[in-house]
């Protein structure tokens, strides 16, 4: 007798998440040695405290959750007020006037993610990602019958390679996503990168006769650590979406709270726009979690102290050059995207975990040679790790 699944999420559940399964041996080294002797660089989970204001906001929930349906649905976009709050959000970073209809409330930006792919891809359609990225997009893709396809970024810089994107692109292309700053390298694509993107998926619209989107996954715009521009991809693309988040600006990563913003250039930009509207309910969300979206209306100016994560940053730079492990300074983000010190990254991840360091193989995002380490941790367990990260270096180098 089977055992009652999908086959393919059997096969799913044999290959697991090298970001999870990091996170879970965590847990296990916790428990034998003690919190303080582990560090743990795994998951890109905020430690930071919620803003002031997201109290002050859960407070007046608190005090309205008397009120009838105060808790109760609402349309399944998200609340009208809301929804024009964030319009203007979004039409100021993207330099571009939104209208409030075009904006879709959502459960976090992942739940965006797989709203947007069920509207818009029919078995067979493919998407393309710059590699590395975060991995659980090739399951979103594949959720809805869809195909992702990597093309691999430059090595050691992630600058995107033109030649691996035009060779990626095929008559079954429906989108192209990027995640800039990008999850896991940190790395902020310059406005040169995304008009040439923007020409070049122009021209293979043209050439496949066949709508291609552009997706903007932008939960770590206020990550941006140098000023950086962050460039808008409603200018520079007419057939373009943004997917965002709060659960980093405002670390409320398990509030679930997210948008989707169509942009009004695309034609029929109404039709997708309902099409996004009616895949957020039939997925079974029907709609964004209420209290997360009332706590967002009083505190969408809000966010977490940058200043903490800038010098948390070079806290990590310093660790990692004192071990003599190469990385690209990120731009944005709470990651590092480090070399490792031997091809096979699983060997020095393994030597790490005798340091009782936890980081992610860049296997685990489609990049092999490299670690992920999410600095998103306080400042101690980083100075913490010192030690660990040069014995272990040292180790796998014959060095030790």
């Amino acid at each position: 007798m089977d055992d009652g699944l999908n086959p393919a999420i059997s096969a799913c559940l044999g290959k697991g998440s090298m970001i999870r399964r990091m996170f879970e041996a965590g847990i296990e080294l916790k428990k034998r040695y003690g919190a303080d002797q582990v560090y743990d660089f795994s998951l890109g989970n905020p430690d930071l405290p919620p803003p002031p204001e997201v109290g002050e906001a859960l407070k007046e929930c608190a005090r309205r959750a008397a009120l009838p349906f105060s808790i109760g649905y609402m349309p399944n976009a998200g609340y009208p007020e809301l929804r024009a709050r964030l319009a203007e959000k979004v039409a100021a970073e993207q330099q571009c006037p939104v209208p409030a209809e075009n904006l879709i409330v959502t459960c976090g930006a992942a739940g965006g993610i797989n709203v947007f792919f069920h509207a818009v891809l029919s078995p067979g359609d493919e998407v393309i990602v710059p590699a590395p990225y975060f991995v659980e997009y090739g399951f979103y893709a594949a959720n809805f019958g869809g195909k992702l396809v990597p093309a691999p970024s430059r090595d050691f810089t992630f600058e995107l390679d033109f030649d691996a994107l035009e060779a990626a692109f095929s008559a079954r292309t429906r989108a192209v996503i990027i995640n800039s700053p990008n999850n896991p390298t940190g790395r902020i694509y310059t406005r040169e990168e995304c008009c040439r993107l923007a020409a070049l998926i122009d021209k293979m619209q043209r050439r496949f006769g066949r709508t291609i989107y552009l997706v903007s996954d932008e939960p770590y715009r206020f990550l941006n650590f140098d000023g950086a521009e962050i460039p808008s991809v409603f200018e520079i693309f007419g057939n373009s979406c943004v997917i965002g988040s709060f659960s980093k600006t405002l670390s409320l990563a398990g509030e679930r709270i997210g948008y989707i913003a169509v942009s009004p250039k695309i034609a029929g930009a109404g039709k997708l726009t309902a099409a996004l509207t009616f895949c957020n309910r039939i997925q079974g969300f029907v709609n964004a979690p209420a209290l997360g979206q009332q706590i967002l209306l009083r505190c969408l100016d809000a966010q977490a102290d940058l200043e903490i994560y800038r010098r948390r940053r070079a806290a990590m730079a310093k660790v990692l050059s004192d071990a003599s492990i190469e990385f690209t300074l990120p731009g944005g983000a709470f990651y590092f995207f480090a070399r490792s010190p031997v091809p096979d990254e699983k060997v020095f991840v393994d030597a790490l975990l005798a340091e009782r360091i936890l980081v992610v193989p860049g296997s685990g995002f489609g990049r092999p040679g490299y670690v992920r380490i999410a600095f998103c941790v306080d400042e101690k367990v980083i100075s913490g790790a010192a030690e660990g990260f040069a014995a272990a270096a040292a180790k796998v180098t014959g060095k030790a």
